[in-house]
């Protein structure tokens, strides 16, 4: 028998402990926390999230998945009804390992795995909205900018045509003194 990469099997056989492991996820979602020893939670933990995400997904397929596993159907709706809403704004980390004292009889590390039920920090919140923010900002400055240079072309453009017009202006006087100059020249 294979043993598998995450350490050593929890039960004597890999149908014991996938059955383990969907019995403890059940008592998890219908309880909302469960007190058990701190590798069968480490194990759990990857188990319930992957199962919370499906049911955030919400489809039928995904459903009949989270059924492979759990075979209650009463805890199923929970899940997708309940659960899966209330980790809508979540993104991960839907479990939490608290450790606790060990075990009196033979002294196995004890840990208690919980469903993290609070809303997201409002920090995060606060975090990701400055982002979009930035971008809508850089994105606005960039429109800006375009319009600016736009605007400093038009503006330089109607400068050096009033220059060009001072010029010729320039040289039209120029002109009419040189005339003047010549037809005082001829009177004389």
């Amino acid at each position: 028998m294979p043993t598998p990469k995450k350490g050593p099997r929890l039960a004597s056989s890999p149908a014991h402990e996938r059955l383990m492991l969907a019995n403890m996820a059940t008592s998890l979602f219908a309880n909302g926390r469960i007190k058990t020893t701190l590798p069968k939670a480490k194990r759990l933990r990857p188990l319930v999230e992957r199962l919370i995400s499906f049911a955030k997904r919400g489809d039928l397929h995904s459903r009949r998945r989270v059924m492979r596993v759990i075979r209650n159907k009463s805890i199923v709706h929970k899940l997708f009804t309940e659960i899966a809403e209330q980790m809508e704004q979540r993104e991960g980390g839907y479990t939490r390992i608290i450790r606790v004292a060990p075990r009196k009889g033979d002294a196995a590390p004890q840990a208690i795995i919980e469903l993290v039920t609070e809303p997201v920090s409002p920090k995060q919140a606060v975090v990701k909205e400055a982002e979009a923010a930035a971008k809508t900002a850089a994105a606005a400055d960039a429109e800006v900018s375009e319009q600016a240079v736009a605007d400093a072309s038009a503006t330089a453009t109607e400068q050096a045509a009033e220059a060009d017009k001072a010029n010729a202006e320039a040289v039209v006087a120029e002109d009419k003194a040189t005339e003047a100059e010549a037809a005082a020249a001829t009177e004389e």
